[in-house]
């Protein structure tokens, strides 16, 4: 069922008509708070627009701790970029104009859809904390191809199989032009896009039967070998896919396409480390630098990502100083360049298994014990992943103000 709460019983039964029987119309904040003490399986409210936009606010702030799988949607008259900006902080799941009644419909739907898959089907949701699973999951992302994303995520996987003392899985996320499979080599009979049919139903089992082996302890799932297939992959299915993983391996490491979108936003909020990766050039610099205004935007963790430059070493004018100077963060660790890392590449063998004292190895590996081993798996700083599982639509929106 939907909450409706407006001050106005015209514009409520508006929405309310709009919403249908599965909808209940509430006149007042109190009341709305009455009926939250007694729906605990309520999974929306729809704030209508003469609602006071901080009581809208602070709401969806207290609902992040109290009710995490509930699902905020904002109805305004007006919709600008300090209004956007302010729902994207507190976590407001969705705007939309007062008079977009098929928009409200919409928004409803897909919080629906949002709650449901994390509260019953994604393992370890609605858990207690030491209930839930152990896995940590690591996101590898840069708003600028050519950075070295691929190479990261594979070589990272790798150091942390260690052989086989642990269980890695590294997933192709960039659904449309992944290259995991063939930075390895791999000949997969199965594919990401072969979860679509049974997204509904999907466990580990049937998972498990999609992932293609590497090497001892590594384990891929990599990237639909058509790229149109990436349309029919819903952030749904991926958090579903990402929960199933944390669950059943040690690590997960996750590569991404560059482009902040629905899937890669389900990436990070699963993520327990955020591995940034840009390279001594402007583009690259002014990529990060928008990246990180970016991630505070919507209120990930600070401390979850950490800037790794790639060919740290290049002679290209810029210096280390300046460049956090820029950022206004620390690089969390330098790569060096080197040509044997292509050479690798094109034997598919990552370069901390053909060379493991090679210093791109050694860098790798000192970013996984540091920052990845090390790394806290505690939840409480956490945002819950529901929260912001439909912010392209805001971010977009928000484009456009």
């Amino acid at each position: 069922m939907t909450a409706i709460v407006d001050l106005d019983p015209a514009i409520a039964e508006t929405l309310h008509a709009a919403l249908g029987a599965d909808s209940v119309v509430l006149p007042s904040m109190d009341a709305l708070e009455r009926h939250l003490s007694t729906q605990l399986g309520e999974d929306t409210v729809v704030i209508g627009p003469t609602v006071d936009l901080r009581t809208a606010l602070d709401l969806a702030i207290d609902m992040r701790v109290a009710r995490p799988s509930l699902g905020v949607v904002l109805v305004r008259r007006r919709i600008d970029a300090s209004v956007l900006g302010d729902a994207l902080r507190a976590g407001i799941r969705d705007i939309v104009a007062e008079r977009d009644l098929s928009g409200v419909n919409e928004a409803v739907a897909r919080s629906r859809d949002i709650a449901k898959a994390l509260r019953e089907q994604v393992p370890g949701v609605g858990l207690h904390d030491n209930e839930r699973s152990h896995g940590l999951l690591v996101t590898v992302f840069s708003a600028k191809g050519g950075c070295g994303k691929t190479t990261l995520s594979t070589n990272l996987a790798a150091a942390l199989a260690d052989g086989g003392r642990n269980n890695v899985c590294l997933v192709d996320l960039d659904l449309a032009f992944g290259d995991v499979a063939i930075a390895l080599q791999l000949f997969p009979t199965h594919t990401i896009a072969d979860a679509i049919p049974v997204a509904e139903t999907l466990d580990f089992a049937a998972l498990e039967a999609l992932l293609t082996p590497h090497s001892p302890g590594l384990t891929t799932l990599v990237a639909p070998l058509e790229p149109g297939a990436a349309a029919n992959i819903p952030a749904t299915l991926v958090v579903r896919i990402l929960g199933l993983l944390k669950e059943a391996f040690d690590y997960v490491i996750v590569d991404t396409p560059p482009a902040f979108d629905d899937q890669v936003l389900a990436a990070f909020d699963a993520s327990d480390v955020i591995a940034l990766i840009a390279t001594l050039d402007i583009p690259a610099l002014k990529n990060l630098k928008l990246t990180l205004e970016t991630l505070e935007l919507l209120n990930y963790p600070r401390e979850k990502a950490h800037v790794v430059l790639n060919r740290a070493d290049s002679k290209v004018g810029l210096a280390m100083g300046e460049v956090e100077k820029t950022l206004k963060v620390p690089v969390t660790q330098q790569i060096p360049s080197s040509r044997d890392v292509p050479a690798t590449i094109n034997r598919g063998v990552p370069i901390v298994l053909d060379d493991p004292k090679h210093p791109v190895s050694l860098a790798i590996k000192e970013f996984a014990t540091n920052y990845v081993i090390h790394a806290s798996t505690a939840t409480e700083t956490s945002i819950p992943a529901e929260l912001r599982s439909d912010r392209r639509g805001l971010l977009r929106r928000k484009a456009k103000s």
